[in-house]
């Protein structure tokens, strides 16, 4: 009786193994069979590639000192509001109306000098001093008699005298006086201008409607020329300022609406504004800025990304495959593409997902190759559907 139920068993074991056989016989031969050649799509590419930024504002300046000095007054902290032509930073100038004051004085006196050299002019035009009687060679006689008898004679004896030079040279002399007597008062009117406009720049003016984004200094601290003093901004509009890597710069154009996130939290849409026409030498990227709506909840400095087109070999065109063309059990990405009546093994670059079933090839595949779709596992170059070769 053992030995019947031995038997028994044996046999049920061996029935089980040859089913078990069979079946994935059939599965194998099924799978093989679902191996074929299709050919790669190609589409337009919808694939993006995030970028950090940074808000800032639609408009920034630095205002920076003009001229030496104490700092009086910062009439604002950060964040407070100016309209266009109020003053946000006053510098000292004490020593500036002191020097005006002297300069103003030596207007005045040019003035005095032109007014002389204007008369002493017009007097030698109506009544030149080469006529006066008391300059003249004669002997007291009546000034007609001096004109018409007197002058003539001496003219006419005394080869070194000429009474028309005389008067020539008396004339320029006053002419000069008159001219040099205008440049000096020029010349204190400038320096008046100069530093009238020093006086201004003691000023720091709001040159827009904005705010104070940052002080660099305090009141009582003494400054030079060129020290900066508050970096202030028009913030009603908001940008957002992104190094694009020159490679992603040829799928923007200006006026282009790209998706964005603000601090990680905060949605949004932004529209291309401006593209910078060089590129860093170092980096290899180009500044574009992006303009946010009104209403985006945001403030200058915050973090942001914005989402910018990705381009493939071919342009907008990207290739496109099944997942299941992919050789299973290897550590890189590999297809078989088929070369005549064999296939070669080839290394591909992937992308992102295109749908549930199908993947961007980046590299490594061009628009109109063959490959073999639902490969088997282990499979190699040369392995073509419906061979075992």
């Amino acid at each position: 009786m053992g030995i019947s139920l031995e038997v028994i068993s044996m046999k049920i074991a061996s029935t089980r193994l040859s089913i078990l056989v069979i079946s994935i016989s059939f599965l194998f031969s099924t799978y093989l069979q679902s191996a074929e050649i299709i050919t790669v799509e190609t589409k337009e590419s919808q694939a993006t590639s995030v970028l950090g930024s940074t808000v800032i504002p639609y408009k920034e300046v630095l205002l920076s000192a003009q001229i030496p000095g104490r700092v009086l007054a910062i009439n604002g902290e950060v964040g407070a509001s100016f309209k266009q032509g109020e003053v946000i930073v006053d510098i000292d100038s004490t020593a500036l109306h002191a020097k005006r004051n002297a300069v103003y004085a030596q207007v005045a006196t040019a003035q005095a000098a032109l007014r002389n050299a204007q008369t002493q002019y017009q007097r030698e035009l109506i009544s030149p001093r080469s006529k006066d009687i008391g300059t003249m060679p004669g002997f007291g006689l009546p000034t007609m008699m001096d004109i018409y008898m007197t002058r003539p004679l001496a003219d006419m004896m005394e080869q070194d005298y000429d009474s028309d030079m005389a008067r020539y040279s008396d004339l320029m002399n006053s002419a000069t006086g008159l001219s040099q007597a205008r440049s000096a008062l020029q010349q204190a009117q400038a320096q008046l201008q100069e530093i009238d406009t020093k006086l201004r720049d003691a000023k720091s003016i709001a040159p827009f409607d904005g705010i104070i984004l940052k002080k660099m200094v305090e009141v009582g601290d003494t400054v030079q020329p060129g020290q900066p003093l508050v970096r202030f901004g028009y913030v009603k509009y908001l940008r957002l300022k992104a190094d694009v890597p020159s490679g992603l710069v040829s799928g923007l154009k200006e006026g282009m609406i790209v998706s964005a996130k603000i601090d990680g939290i905060n949605t949004t849409k932004a529209k291309v504004s401006q593209i910078y026409p060089v590129a860093d030498p170092v980096r290899h990227t180009v500044v574009v800025k992006f303009d946010l709506p009104i209403d985006t909840l945001a403030s200058p400095g915050m973090y942001a990304e914005v989402m910018v087109p990705s381009i493939g070999e071919s342009g907008n065109k990207v290739n496109i495959i099944p997942k299941s063309a992919l050789l299973k059990g290897r550590s890189l990405p590999s297809v078989l593409v088929v070369n005549g009546n064999t296939s070669e093994l080839r290394l591909v670059r992937l992308g992102s997902m295109q749908g549930a079933d199908k993947v961007e090839v980046v590299s490594g595949l061009s628009a109109g190759d063959k490959i073999i779709d639902n490969p088997p596992s282990g499979v190699t170059s040369g392995w073509m559907p419906q061979s075992s070769n």
